[in-house]
């Protein structure tokens, strides 16, 4: 079978549940996924993705541990150059790959016009897809159309697989890959190699988002690094693609009390296996967190946490009752957004970090996050 799922990074982790829950059903299918090139270190390590010769399947591993091919459909590159003659011949690469695997079922779980004509190149008899698709023209390209109940879009993607399986899938963790040089990237980390050495706990903040109405001022993130200092924690601050000045910004208003950290998809992963707590707006490395299963506490705007919101782990969301579902990629912070507080979101992170302990103590488990969530707020 073929997974068609171009991106985003958020929207990839939220596929991942179900297609796992797939490969633990039935493990020796063949599962394919078709991907934007720039989000492959989530299917795989960097060791692993190497040029595959065709009919060749990969044996899958801790580096590759869901996915068998991958085919790297780099869709927002052809847009930029939809008239080039090696763009054509791409697409028809593509699509020569896609058939000559002779596919017994597709899902989509996209939902757009964009990955239905993906899902169509492979000419299976077979795509399975949402009866009311994110692009509504989309369905009219599937074949088989699933009327989904979920509320959280996880809920409705293990849905669409278990139409396309036939049977009820059980619940299960996404599986991310390893990758050996990541982890010996944060292994050598400074920041994160002293604070797990003398037990201190790490949390790492993603000030980001998709655009600027998603995202909680960088003042007041800068707040939290400085309490979470204060009381004895370590602090980071991820800097992804372009983001750079946003975390020096975030830096800056923690007077220096917290550290940027830029880093590839892969060290991303490794690093999030690592932290604490995972603090961020509605974002792909918040839902990363999430699928290691990290305890998380999301900030939100204008984007619905219902759907989209942190699942499948410890979490608190902040959203102003008030704050209305609006993708308008507006530059400042939507209104609801400005009024969640730093002190709100310190205290819902030492609810969680104290809820966190107390389950590591029934399970006789160590404790990783001091004491430093002891001090309640009131």
């Amino acid at each position: 079978m073929l997974v068609v799922r171009l991106g985003a990074m958020g929207d990839i982790l939220h596929a991942l549940p179900a297609i796992t829950a797939l490969r633990k059903a039935h493990p020796s299918w063949r599962i394919d996924w078709a991907i934007e090139p720039r989000w492959r270190p989530l299917l795989t390590s960097e060791a692993e993705d190497t040029p595959q010769e065709p009919g060749h399947v990969p044996a899958r591993s801790v580096a590759r541990p869901i996915v068998d091919r991958i085919h790297p459909v780099p869709a927002k590159e052809w847009g930029k150059r939809p008239f080039r003659r090696e763009t054509w011949a791409e697409i028809r690469a593509l699509r020569s790959a896609l058939r000559a695997a002779e596919y017994d079922a597709v899902l989509d779980v996209q939902g757009s016009i964009r990955s239905a004509v993906v899902a169509r190149f492979s000419s299976c008899r077979r795509i399975v897809g949402e009866e009311h698709p994110r692009e509504k023209p989309a369905k009219w390209l599937f074949t088989e159309r699933i009327a989904t109940a979920g509320s959280h879009v996880i809920e409705q993607d293990f849905e669409l697989a278990t139409a396309l399986a036939g049977d009820l899938l059980e619940t299960a963790a996404p599986e991310l890959p390893v990758d050996p040089q990541a982890e010996q990237w944060c292994n050598q980390l400074p920041e994160v190699r002293d604070a797990l050495w003398i037990g201190k706990p790490v949390v790492l903040l993603h000030p980001g988002g998709g655009w600027g109405a998603k995202r909680w001022p960088p003042d007041r993130y800068g707040a939290l690094a400085e309490e979470f200092t204060r009381r004895g924690g370590v602090t980071l601050i991820n800097a992804g693609p372009g983001e750079e000045s946003l975390a020096a910004e975030v830096r800056a208003a923690a007077s220096g009390y917290a550290s940027v950290v830029s880093c590839s998809i892969a060290q991303l992963i490794a690093l999030t296996r690592r932290v604490s707590l995972v603090i961020g707006g509605d974002t792909g490395p918040l839902h990363l967190a999430c699928a290691l299963g990290k305890p998380v506490v999301g900030i939100y705007g204008p984007t619905d946490p219902q759907r989209n919101g942190p699942y499948g782990t410890r979490f608190r969301v902040l959203r102003n009752p008030e704050s209305r579902q609006d993708h308008s990629r507006r530059a400042q912070p939507e209104a609801g957004l400005l009024t969640i507080s730093p002190r709100e979101v310190i205290a819902a992170a030492a609810e969680l970090m104290l809820e966190e302990r107390e389950a590591r103590q029934r399970h006789a488990q160590p404790a990783l996050d001091g004491e430093i969530w002891d001090e309640r707020l009131e």
